[in-house]
């Protein structure tokens, strides 16, 4: 089960920070049900599997895993698509939890930073390990068509409070950002890998709309 292989990466996580496994079990079921809410279709445990594949296979390349994999844990914790103080929320978040473990302070000032640059993807501080998270987060804009088709479905459906009128310049303006960037992905992998399916898969939203 998909929450079975999530909660043995939040237990590996808290082995060295944390002998309270019920504070363990608790934070991981309230985890669970902020990516589990109503109003969700994207931004889910799916999502965070997704993403923690991605660390597993690109894991020998990062830094600090532990700090990556809590920012995961928590870059989405708290999600409303007409909120603008979602990833400020979610950091608020991680650190609040975090501060209850023997988590090393600058670590956690780290998960913070890191959660905040899923805001605008820019790796503003050089971090190569925020590099990874950004790409991470946006590997799905060069999945294969069948599945970058459904994830548009899925964020149509978060925003089904606004009406085509309102969301199709929205989301255009947002895939047009991303094109006009001189590359999507930020690592030398990610972008020998997705960004020219990413770039396709856009251009063919952007044309659908």
């Amino acid at each position: 089960m998909l929450t079975d292989e999530l909660k043995a990466h939040w237990n590996q996580l808290h082995q060295s920070i944390t002998t309270d496994r019920q504070f363990t079990d608790q934070t991981f079921a309230d985890l669970v049900l902020a990516y589990e809410s109503k109003g969700r279709y994207y931004h889910t445990l799916h999502h965070i599997q997704a993403m923690f594949n991605s660390l597993q296979e690109y894991a020998s390349l990062l830094r600090e895993t532990d700090v990556v994999a809590f920012s995961i844990f928590f870059h989405d914790y708290v999600y409303n698509a007409s909120s603008k103080t979602n990833e400020e929320e979610s950091a608020e978040a991680a650190v609040q939890h975090l501060e209850r473990t023997g988590f090393p302070a600058e670590k956690t000032a780290r998960v913070k930073a890191y959660i905040m640059a899923t805001k605008t993807h820019v790796n503003a501080d050089q971090q190569p390990d925020v590099d990874y998270l950004l790409d991470f987060d946006l590997q799905i804009l060069g999945a294969e068509p069948a599945i970058y088709e459904a994830y548009t479905r899925q964020i149509r459906q978060e925003y089904i409070q606004y009406p085509d009128l309102l969301y199709k310049p929205g989301r255009k303006k947002v895939l047009q950002h991303f094109l006009q960037m001189p590359a999507i992905y930020k690592t030398a992998e990610f972008r020998s890998r997705y960004e020219a399916a990413a770039r396709k898969n856009i251009e063919t939203e952007i044309t659908n709309l």
